[in-house]
C-alpha cells in the first residue's frame, strides 16, 4: 500500500468509525432520520479516500439498506444489499462468513416482499455457506435454519419448516442456554407451526414455555412477551371451540 493509501486509511478510519458509531446509535433508538445521512457520509468518504471497489464500501453500503430494511425501505435497501453482496464475492471470495451474511440479508428482504422464491436460493446458499465455514454447531447456522423455516411456513409448507424449527431450538438452547430469549422466540416459531396445524395442545405447551422465558429475561410488558402472551391465549380459546 502506497503512503497516500495509507493516509488515506488513517483519515476514513478517524472519521468513518464516528459517523458510523453514531448511525448505528441513532439507529439503535429508531431515530432512522437522523441516520440515514451519517451513513452516507460514511459512504462517500470511503468511496472518495478508498476507491469503489473497497471493503469498508462493502460494509458500509450494508449498513445503509440495514437501515432502510428496518424502515421497511425494500426498494431502497434491495440494490444496496445487492451491491454489498456482489464487492463482498469480488473482493473476499465466494467462501466466506460476510458474503454469507450478505446472501442472508438479501434472503430476508425479498422474504419480507412476499417474494418466496427469490428468497429460498439466497436462504440455502446462506445455511450451507455458515455450516461449511462455522460448522453445523454455530448461532448463525441456527439463524439460517430459522429463517428457512420462516420461508416454508410462510409458504404453508410446514412438513419442510417443522426440522428446521427444531434444529433452530435445539442449536440456540445448546449454544444459549435454554432460557435465552432467541429460545423463546424458537419455541414461539413452532408453536405457530404446530397451530397453523390446529395441534393445539402441543401449540400451548410451547407457548407457556416461551412465555416463562421472556417474562424473566424481558418482563411483563415487553413487545415480545405480550406477542407471545397473546398467542397462548389464542391457542387456548381455539382449544376451547373445538367440537
Amino acid at each position: 500500500m502506497s503512503q497516500m493509501n495509507q493516509d488515506n486509511a488513517k483519515s476514513w478510519h478517524a472519521v468513518a468509525e464516528s459517523l458510523n458509531n453514531l448511525a448505528s446509535l441513532y439507529r439503535s433508538q429508531g431515530r432512522y432520520d437522523e441516520a440515514e445521512p451519517l451513513y452516507k457520509q460514511a459512504l462517500e468518504l470511503a468511496k472518495k479516500l478508498l476507491g469503489q471497489e473497497h471493503l469498508e464500501v462493502a460494509n458500509t453500503l450494508n449498513s445503509l439498506a440495514g437501515l432502510y430494511y428496518a424502515q421497511e425501505r425494500f426498494e431502497d435497501a434491495k440494490p444496496l444489499f445487492q451491491q454489498a453482496l456482489d464487492l463482498r464475492r469480488k473482493l473476499l471470495g465466494s467462501e466466506h462468513t460476510e458474503v454469507a451474511n450478505s446472501l442472508n440479508n438479501l434472503g430476508l428482504l425479498y422474504y419480507s416482499q412476499g417474494q418466496y422464491r427469490d428468497a429460498e436460493p439466497l436462504f440455502q446458499q446462506a445455511l450451507a455457506l455458515r455450516r461449511k465455514l462455522l460448522g453445523f454447531e454455530h448461532t448463525d447456522v441456527a439463524n439460517s435454519l430459522n429463517n428457512l423455516g420462516l420461508l416454508y411456513y410462510a409458504q404453508k409448507r410446514y412438513k419442510d419448516a417443522e426440522p428446521l424449527f427444531k434444529q433452530a431450538l435445539y442449536l440456540r438452547g445448546k449454544l444459549l442456554g435454554r432460557n435465552n430469549s432467541n429460545v423463546a422466540m424458537s419455541l414461539n416459531n413452532l408453536a405457530g407451526l404446530y397451530e397453523s396445524q390446529q395441534k393445539y395442545e402441543r401449540a400451548k405447551s410451547l407457548y407457556q414455555h416461551a412465555l416463562q422465558i421472556l417474562e424473566r429475561k424481558l418482563g411483563s410488558n415487553h413487545p415480545n412477551t405480550i406477542s407471545i402472551r397473546e398467542n397462548l391465549q389464542f391457542v387456548i380459546q381455539k382449544k376451547q371451540d373445538l367440537p
